[in-house]
């Protein structure tokens, strides 16, 4: 096994900045943001976990056309999930059949997979060789660290409490995320049915400073120049932030989604598993609040995530705020309207 990433792993990188622009899965992460990210000397990172193999390539293909400088890909990793039920399946139309009939849906048809194919999705990572390859919801298995290894591609995996951390350690990583509770979308943990730790970031960097070896990266409410310095003088090595991110030019945020977060300069937000069955941290909305409400009619991730897919669709389609995912961080700050390479010009000005 080689050896860990060690302090300069960002200079290895050849980053200009300490910084990671967070992989944002489902739409913000576009080609140009992650271009953007790299070329202007943080980290781009490409949220692929809702993409098949052929779509990851193009998608990295696209990126190497706009730049040469480094950036990773990042996906979910998988646990076995049995058909859900159809009893539970039909509980579940039933508390969204109001939400079908507002956006003129038909109902539901939720067939297996729930998910794409990670094996022919890591493949494709290989074929790609990224400067790392990140990923959420565990630790990556034996097997895939060793094809990684093998390939010369560093791993970032992602820890929400001090045991996921050192069970990333010992699995192999190069470094890790330390996503706290303040961070926005999904949260990394482990186990999909387990309660949230609800740590924030300031108290997992203290807990893991000094007990793992690792590069340390922070995540969670952080959103300004004062915000990194803290994360980085408490021992984070970089920050990841990514609701800064969300308005900026290059973003692929929907036109309702950009323009709640804009519209909310107070961004009431909290985890919720209505969307996809995970916990995932939203701006407070129509479908969270009357769905928060129907916990045993919401499937398990990541069939939940497949079966609300057509109803955040229609609710982008019309432009309306009221039915999708409005993952978006709990930092304080001015969301950015400009160039993601002004934003970082900003963010590392002095």
């Amino acid at each position: 096994m080689s050896a860990p990433m060690d302090s300069n792993l960002l200079q290895q990188l050849g980053l200009k900045h300490p910084l990671i622009v967070a992989p944002m899965a489902g739409g913000p992460t576009s080609v140009d943001l992650v271009a953007a990210a790299s070329a202007a000397g943080a980290l781009g990172a490409m949220g692929g976990a809702y993409l098949n193999a052929a779509a990851i390539e193009a998608f990295a293909a696209q990126v190497r056309q706009r730049t040469d400088r480094p950036f990773s890909i990042n996906l979910f990793i998988p646990h076995s999930v049995p058909e859900v039920a159809t009893d539970r399946v039909e509980r579940a139309a039933a508390a969204t059949a109001r939400y079908r009939r507002e956006l003129e849906l038909p109902s539901p048809q939720l067939v297996p997979p729930y998910e794409e194919d990670f094996d022919a999705q890591f493949e494709a990572v290989l074929r790609i060789k990224p400067a790392c390859f990140s990923f959420v919801f565990g630790p990556l298995p034996a097997g895939y660290v060793r094809e990684a290894k093998k390939a010369g591609i560093p791993l970032i995996g992602t820890a929400t409490t001090l045991d996921e951390a050192r069970a990333l350690e010992e699995s192999g990583v190069d470094a890790v995320v330390l996503q706290g509770f303040e961070a926005g979308g999904h949260r990394g943990i482990f186990d999909a049915k387990a309660a949230d730790p609800e740590i924030g970031m300031r108290d997992l960097l203290v807990q893991c400073v000094g007990t793992i070896r690792l590069p340390l990266i922070a995540a969670g409410g952080i959103m300004t120049p004062s915000d990194i310095r803290a994360a980085l003088q408490a021992g984070a090595r970089a920050v990841q932030m990514g609701t800064a991110f969300l308005t900026c030019v290059e973003a692929g945020t929907s036109a309702p989604y950009r323009r709640k977060l804009l519209e909310t300069p107070e961004r009431r937000t909290r985890t919720t598993r209505a969307f996809s069955g995970r916990f995932a941290r939203g701006i407070e909305n129509r479908f969270m609040d009357e769905m928060d409400g129907k916990p045993d009619a919401i499937l398990p991730f990541p069939a939940q995530n497949k079966f609300t897919r057509d109803i955040r669709a229609a609710s982008t389609a019309k432009g309306l705020p009221d039915f999708l995912s409005l993952w978006s961080g709990t930092g304080k700050g001015e969301l950015w309207q400009g160039s993601a390479a002004e934003l970082i010009g900003r963010l590392f000005a002095e």
